[in-house]
């Protein structure tokens, strides 16, 4: 009876174990789910590793992109956006189906995204006329005390009228940015497609001591 017992007691620990193990892996499985599903649908991360957009954004810094922000409305004037830049920043990269639905549920990495933020939406027309030009949005001068210290708001000249359904973006520190302005002669002129806005830049969520609201 003793040998009884104990093989008993064993196979009940060997279920018990099997029960809690099983347990485990569904809740690590449901967290990752839970996890893709709200960063693809509610507020998604994104690391910065360029200086593109110092001072207003630096290397090293995460950011929280909202999803959400341009379901009803599309991107505004001012606003800091991360975007696919495929077929616009990246003019000869096509994105498949099955990329494009890896890069909704945030499985994909961050090569093909970028950071910048809107100068002009459909139908304006953007100017930057002589040397250390000011930016014009048709035709009135555009204020824009987030562009780096000692930059111009740029040194190169354009004039650009923006499709409908398009934006054209520029990083906040000028002389280094690549932006609209570097790819006036490809494909799709440097302006992105409204449909490949991932979301809106709100917030420097990490290192925590530089947590702030992205203006």
């Amino acid at each position: 009876m003793n040998q009884i017992a104990r093989t008993e007691r064993a196979s009940s620990k060997r279920r018990a174990f099997s029960w809690v193990w099983r347990f485990a892996v569904l809740a690590i499985i449901l967290g990752l789910l839970s996890t893709i599903i709200f960063r693809a649908t509610v507020t998604d991360l994104f690391h910065i590793d360029s200086n593109s957009m110092q001072s207003t954004l630096n290397p090293g810094q995460s950011i929280a992109v909202d999803r959400r922000a341009y379901r009803d409305a599309p991107p505004q004037r001012g606003d800091v956006i991360v975007f696919d830049g495929r077929g616009s920043f990246l003019p000869y990269a096509r994105a498949s189906f099955a990329d494009d639905l890896l890069g909704a549920l945030s499985l994909t990495g961050t090569g093909s995204k970028y950071v910048k933020r809107v100068i002009g939406v459909g139908g304006d027309t953007v100017e930057c006329k002589g040397p250390h030009c000011q930016i014009t949005v048709n035709g009135q001068t555009v204020e824009e005390p987030y562009i780096f210290s000692g930059d111009a708001p740029s040194e190169q000249e354009f004039s650009v009228k923006v499709p409908e359904g398009r934006l054209w973006v520029m990083g906040d520190h000028r002389s280094t940015s690549k932006d609209s302005r570097s790819l006036l002669g490809a494909s799709g002129g440097g302006m992105i497609s409204v449909d490949r806005v991932v979301g809106k830049a709100t917030d420097i969520v990490w290192p925590l001591d530089q947590r702030a609201t992205i203006r």
